[in-house]
This record gives structure tokens, C-alpha cells and sequence, in this order.
């Protein structure tokens, strides 16, 4: 049977005896299980506690009003009744019964009506999610019609790197054995065996490959096929490869799970903006804001393997436990401890999550010192960053970039200050001064202890980091720094990103929301510095919650201003925040004049102008994926070259080249070691002006036989200033003027190497042994 496809064209291939042809069945989402915010007294999963039905702006669940004492007849009869008999009061008593769990009986079916809607509205949110990006994925690579080598190919620089430990260890004798072969891997940075799981945050291939050797193990037990393979067409001359689809195939797999977590996602956002906001048009309001930025908001739909698509979903979990925290008024130890495990899930997958948690307690510390929340419901919140800190480090073998981070220094840092500030500052008024000391402390603090335990321990992984905000302010240079920002994701946020909130109304909307919520903070603040009494000013603006909310915005405005890339955690902020159109809390004065549902439609039809033309926009992609010099190379190493012959080359290459061919390589796109660094500083030295000779030495001494030489490095320049030779001029002026050394061997690669292969975009040259 031939399937016609998008220029290929799937054929049957001959069945093998007892063999038979299936469509494996696809896999539904799992809808998580939990509470609304609108059901009080109730428990959720992690313990903690429901959160009560209020605005967004209410700062603690309140009570049930106590009912008033009854006057008028109906009492006067009751009052009789006691007098007349006990039999008469037994009466009263179970009419009045039957009353209270009547209103009971009411409240609850009301409540768990309103529970089931919101849980329901969550769900259809999130699977429309998982459909739309699994729609966006298959549309650009037309993946279910590729190989196994094309589907590898696809996951570029560091998502194949990713990808290929969970490759080892789908592919051991055993789970146990593939875990130990990526705890002992000597293949990504030959001749140094290294712990990956340590450095390179990889608990979600371990999940994952855990979960799909059971899968198939129980599909093979039970006698159910979990894929079916075919033979592709590709036309253009080119040989058929066999495709597989369904769940049994790793790379389908994979890429399934990732897109369901950011399916759930979204159900998550929709509960997050529902609570914040108190109404479900709020939950509406963020997940619809989210669609129409979908490009400025997430990028999973073309990198799933890339850390933050496994991360970023349960930072939403974290924020959204973060808020109903901030929001009740007595902090129980369930939340705390769902608080905690929502952290390590957030710090495990990702190296930057860190930095992230960093502006959430400075906002956090911001929000105390100004008096919205006490310091004691404070440092129960940092205790568990404290406690998930130490579980991450230990989880991740004792990876020291954690406790030497500005993260670690600065939670001990507010924690200092909270314990000395009242003993060292005796005021019983809280003073501007006393606030701008506790933010220099912590500031100050922050930066020295950084230092100190870096010095200690002798950590200079994270150096970079300080380097690259150097050249955002004072124009700082070298070979790292460069390597960073002439990359566009890590160039300074685009002009155009503002204009494209505001063809969506996204950034006017919350330009309004926050001005409300700084102009009532401002107020607020104006008055708890004045002489008011304890009593009044709990009457008065004293949402903690709403001013965090805003301090983050800022601080994610600022990440996103100085690395475009973290836009990622703006845009979904952005969403988030105007939901907070539909707090009465905030615009209850505008909701007495206007019906909230109107005003919300009014602003989602205008966002729909430019939102649906985005949407279309994404819809329209259509492509396939084929690079057919870099499968010519990779078929080349396989048949060409020992199963120990090592390579260098450009970092996304090697990803390549270790995934597919499981060859050694020395270096690698995951860039946060400073040993690693200095090792692709080495490599990369054939782009330089040094003499052939002098390059030759230094790969030798790293153990390389086969360097893959791209002519396109060599002359492509993204921006003035961005060629790999005018970045070598940075680093080594001496040499400055000279002709490339790339440029050389694309000419004539000898003596010192000798030229195997060649293509159009890559050039194999071998080291020649002294």
C-alpha cells in the first residue's frame, strides 16, 4: 500500500511470518487530580490546603459569617417551645438540624458544581494545548515520516546531546546498567570519564527512559504492538528508509511526554489565573493571552528536548503554591512541603533555574521588608528553597554550581537579616532608611558570600555569567562572552517584541493592571509609614500577593531586556498579570458601571485581531526536515572510521556525531563548565590565525583523530564583529591580519592534516601523529 505523503510517500514493507501490520493507539493525558479554589476546608494533593474562594486581591480566606440571632415571631415561638416540654425542644431541635445540613447539603453541591467547571475548563485548555503544539511540531518537521538517523538529526546542539543519554540507556541490557553507563561516560569529553547525571541535569531522561522500558516491556508481555514501520519514499534520488510511528519508537516517545507536560501546562495556567484573579474569566483571560503570543511565550513546539520544556511547567505549579501561600493567613506544613517538591522538580531539569528562584526571593524579600507579609511567613517560604536547595545538591551528586550560586548566597543572606534586622534596628515603625539598609545588606551580602564560597570551593563555572552582564553594561570582550552574545538569543531583547504585545493589547492591558496595583501599594505604603493604628490598617490595601506578582514582573522585564531568551519567562508573566482585569479587588469600582463578562469579551474580541493572524501565522508552517550533507558525514563516520576514533569539531556537530554514531568526542554544546570552555577554546582554534602546526599540537594533546572542519563557520558573520575569525581577534591580537587557518585547510589541509572526506558543508580532516 502507498501512503501519499508530503513529497514521500510510505510503503508496506513485506510482513515477516505471524507479523502483522498495526496502528499502535495513542496515548491520552492524564489529567491531574485536585481541588478548586473554591472549595475551603478541602485538601489537595501535596497537602495543601485549597485555597478559599476570594478575589485576587483577598489576602486570606475568610470564615463563614456567623449567622445573626434571629428575632420576630419565629423566635419567640422557639423560646416558647423550650418551656413547654422536652419532647417540644427534641422538635426544635431537628427541624433546626434538618435546616443546617439543608444549607449545607446546598453549599457543597454549589461548590463541587463550581470545582468540576473550573477543573473541566482546565482540562479542555490544556489538551488544547497539547494539540496545537503537536500540530506546529509535526508541521515543521513532517517527524512521524522521518528515519531513525533524520529524527536524531533533528534534535540540533545540546537537544542531541540530551537526547543521547536517554538513547543509552533505552538501548542497555538493563535500566540499572544504562543509568551507571551515563554515571561513567567517556564518550562526551574523551579521555575524561565524567558523571552526566552531575553535570548535566538529566533526571528527565532517566524518567522518561525508565517509563518507556515498562511501557514496552508491558505492551511486549501482553502481546500488543506499539509501533508501526514503514518504508519511505523521499524521491530526489534518494535511497527509501524505514519510518516507525507510534509510542514504541523512542524519539515519538519522547517528544510525546515532553508535550504533555506542556499540555498540563496550560491547565495549570488557567487554574493559576483563575485564582489570582478570583474568576474563571481570568483563567480564560490568561490562557487565551498565551495563545495569541504563542511565539513570544514558548518555543517547545520546535526544541522540545531542551531543558526548560521539562522546567518551566512546574515553576507554574510553584508560583501557583507560592500565591495561595502568600494568600492565607496561617501557613500550614502541607503547602510548604508541595512548595518544596514543586522547587526540586523546577531545579533538577535546568541548570538556570536557579538564577530564576534568585528573583523570586529578592521580590519575595522586597514584598516583606515593605510590611505586606510578615517575616515569619517569609522564612517558612525560604526553609523550603533551603530544603530543596539541599535535596537538588545531593541529588545531583554534589554539584557545586548550587551551593556557590547567588540563589544559595542569598537565601542565607535574607535569612540573616530577618533574625539580626529587629535586634540590630530597634524601631517599632517601619522607616524608608531601614529599608533601603536591608536591601543594600542583602545586596551587599549576596555578592561577598557569593564570592567567598566560590573562592572556597574553588568554582569558576559560572563565571561566564558575571562576564556576559559585563558586556551588556561597559562593552566587556573575550572568547566565552562573544560565544554567548553573537548568539541572537543572547543578544539584548528585540525592538520589535514591545510592538508585538501591544498589536495584541497584552502589554497595554497589564500596563493598566500594574499601574492600579503600584498606585494602591503607593498609598498603602504612604500610610503605613504615617502614624495610623494596627486596627485601620487592616482595612486597607494589603495584598501581598498582587505586589509580588508585580515586583516579578519587573524582574522578569529586566532578564528579558538584558537575554532575549528569557522572554520565556515574561511573556507567560505578561499572561498571567492580566488576568488581574477581572479582580474585583482591583476594578470592582469599574464592575459596579460595567458587567465584568462584557468588559473581558470587549478586550479578548480586540486581542483576537491580531492574535488569531499570529495563530494563522503558525499554522501556516509547513516544512520537512532533510540535511543531507550531515547524513552523508554521519554514514561516512559509521562505515569509515573505528568505534574509539575520537572527534572534535563545532559544538553542534558533536552533538550530532555522539548521538548517532556513538563515537568519543572532546567537546560539546553544553557550555557552563570552565573546563569545557577551555576545551572548545581549543578546538575552535582551527578558526583562528594561528599557525597550523601550533593547532595541530594542542589537538593531539587532547587525544583527537578526525576534526570536522565547516567552511560555513569560517565565513558566516550574524553580526559586525561575529565571524569566528573576528572573535579570534579578540582573544589573540598577536595573530591579527593573517589569513584564517580554516580558510588554509579549505584549500590544502597538509602537512599537518590530511583531508578523508568532503561535502558540501563539511570537510573531515585527520590528525596526522608526530
Amino acid at each position: 500500500m502507498v501512503v501519499p505523503t508530503r513529497g514521500r510517500n510510505k510503503e508496506s514493507p513485506p510482513l515477516k511470518p505471524g507479523q502483522q501490520q498495526h496502528q499502535s493507539p495513542g496515548a491520552s493525558p492524564r489529567s491531574g487530580r485536585g481541588r478548586p479554589p473554591h472549595s475551603p476546608g478541602r485538601q489537595v494533593p501535596g497537602g495543601a490546603r485549597a485555597m478559599r474562594k476570594g478575589g485576587g486581591g483577598r489576602r486570606g480566606a475568610r470564615s463563614d459569617p456567623q449567622r445573626p440571632c434571629r428575632e420576630g415571631p419565629a423566635a419567640e415561638g422557639e423560646r416558647d417551645a423550650l418551656g413547654r416540654g422536652p419532647l417540644r425542644l427534641l422538635r426544635v431541635c431537628r427541624d433546626r438540624l434538618r435546616v443546617f445540613v439543608d444549607d449545607r447539603k446546598a453549599f457543597i453541591i454549589k461548590s463541587d458544581s463550581k470545582m468540576w467547571l473550573t477543573f473541566l475548563l482546565a482540562a479542555f485548555a490544556g489538551v488544547l494545548h497539547w494539540c496545537h503544539i503537536t500540530t506546529l511540531f509535526e508541521n515543521d518537521r513532517h517527524f512521524s515520516h522521518l528515519s531513525t538517523l533524520e529524527r536524531e538529526m533533528a534534535f540540533r546542539t545540546e537537544m542531541g546531546l540530551y537526547y543521547s543519554y536517554f538513547k543509552i540507556i533505552i538501548e542497555a541490557p538493563s535500566f540499572w546498567n544504562g543509568v551507571w553507563a551515563i554515571m561513567n561516560d567517556r564518550l562526551t569529553e574523551y579521555p575524561l570519564v565524567i558523571n552526566t547525571l552531575q553535570r548535566f541535569n538529566l533526571y528527565p531522561e532517566v524518567v522518561l527512559a525508565s517509563w518507556y522500558r515498562i511501557y514496552t516491556a508491558i505492551m511486549d508481555f501482553l502481546g500488543v504492538p506499539t509501533k508501526t514501520c514503514w518504508t519511505v519514499n523521499r524521491g530526489k534520488g534518494l535511497s527509501p528508509v524505514e519510518s516507525c510511528e507510534g509510542l514504541g519508537d523512542p524519539a515519538s516517545f519522547y517528544v510525546a511526554v515532553i508535550f504533555l507536560l506542556n499540555g498540563l501546562m496550560m491547565s495549570l495556567f488557567f487554574i493559576y489565573g483563575t485564582y489570582l484573579s478570583g474568576s474563571r474569566l481570568g483563567g480564560l483571560v490568561t490562557v487565551m493571552c498565551f495563545f495569541f503570543n504563542h511565539g513570544e511565550c514558548t518555543r517547545v513546539m520546535w526544541t522540545p528536548p531542551l531543558r526548560e520544556s521539562f522546567s518551566y511547567p512546574f515553576l507554574v505549579l510553584q508560583m501557583l503554591l507560592l500565591t495561595y501561600i502568600l494568600r492565607i493567613p496561617n501557613v500550614n506544613t502541607g503547602s510548604l512541603i508541595a512548595l518544596c517538591v514543586s522547587n526540586i522538580f523546577f531545579m533538577l531539569p535546568w541548570q538556570f533555574a536557579q538564577f530564576v528562584l534568585l528573583t523570586q526571593i529578592a521580590s519575595l524579600f522586597a514584598v516583606c521588608i515593605m510590611g505586606y507579609i510578615d517575616s515569619g511567613k517569609l522564612q517558612k517560604i525560604l526553609s523550603a528553597h533551603m530544603v530543596s536547595l539541599v535535596v537538588c545538591f545531593i541529588l545531583m551528586f554534589g554539584n557545586s554550581m548550587l551551593l556557590t550560586s547567588y540563589y544559595a548566597a542569598s537565601l542565607v543572606v535574607i535569612w540573616g537579616i530577618l533574625e539580626l534586622s529587629p535586634k540590630v534596628l530597634k524601631s517599632s515603625r517601619r522607616e524608608v532608611y531601614i529599608w533601603v539598609i536591608e536591601g543594600c545588606a542583602w545586596l551587599f551580602g549576596t555578592v561577598t558570600l557569593k564570592y567567598l564560597t566560590s573562592l572556597a570551593f574553588g568554582i569558576a563555572d559560572d563565571a561566564h555569567i558575571g562576564n556576559i552582564l559585563k558586556s551588556k553594561f561597559i562593552g566587556y570582550k573575550d572568547f566565552d562572552t562573544l560565544m554567548y552574545t553573537c548568539a541572537a538569543e543572547f543578544d539584548f531583547m528585540e525592538k520589535e517584541t514591545p510592538v508585538r504585545y501591544t498589536k495584541t493589547l497584552l502589554l497595554p492591558v497589564v500596563l493598566v493592571v500594574l499601574g492600579v496595583i503600584i498606585k494602591r501599594a503607593i498609598k498603602y505604603l504612604m500610610w503605613a509609614l504615617s502614624q495610623a493604628g494596627q486596627c485601620e490598617r487592616e482595612e486597607r490595601f494589603n495584598h501581598g500577593e498582587l505586589v509580588y506578582h508585580a515586583l516579578q514582573l519587573l524582574a522578569y522585564s529586566v532578564l528579558a531586556i538584558l537575554i532575549m531568551r528569557l522572554k520565556l519567562f515574561l511573556t507567560p508573566h505578561l499572561c498571567v498579570m492580566a488576568s488581574l482585569v477581572c479582580s474585583k479587588q482591583l476594578f470592582g469600582w469599574l464592575f459596579c458601571k460595567i458587567q465584568p463578562k462584557t468588559l473581558v469579551f470587549a478586550i479578548l474580541a480586540l486581542m483576537a485581531i491580531e492574535g488569531s493572524a499570529n495563530l494563522q501565522t503558525q499554522w501556516n508552517i509547513m516544512g520537512e526536515f532533510s540535511n543531507l550533507p550531515q547524513e552523508e558525514l554521519l554514514e561516512w563516520i559509521k562505515v569509515n572510521t573505528r568505534q574509539d576514533a575520537v572527534f572534535a569539531g563545532a559544538m553542534p556537530t558533536m552533538a550530532s556525531v555522539k548521538l548517532s554514531t556513538l563515537r568519543p568526542i572532546v567537546n560539546h554544546p553544553h557550555y557552563e563548565d570552565a573546563g569545557l570552555r577551555a576545551r572548545t577554546k581549543v578546538v575552535y582554534s582551527m578558526y583562528s590565525r594561528k599557525p597550523a602546526k601550533e593547532v595541530k599540537r594542542e589537538l593531539i594533546k587532547l587525544g583527537v583523530n578526525y576534526y570536522i572542519l565547516e567552511e560555513s563557520l569560517c565565513v558566516s558573520r550574524k553580526k559586525p564583529g561575529c565571524s569566528m575569525p573576528e572573535i579570534w581577534d579578540v582573544e589573540d591580537p598577536a595573530n591579527s591580519g593573517k589569513i584564517p587557518l580554516c580558510t588554509l585547510m579549505s584549500k590544502d589541509s597538509r602537512p599537518y592534516f590530511i583531508t578523508v572526506f568532503e561535502n558540501s558543508n563539511y570537510r573531515v580532516l585527520k590528525v596526522l601523529k608526530e
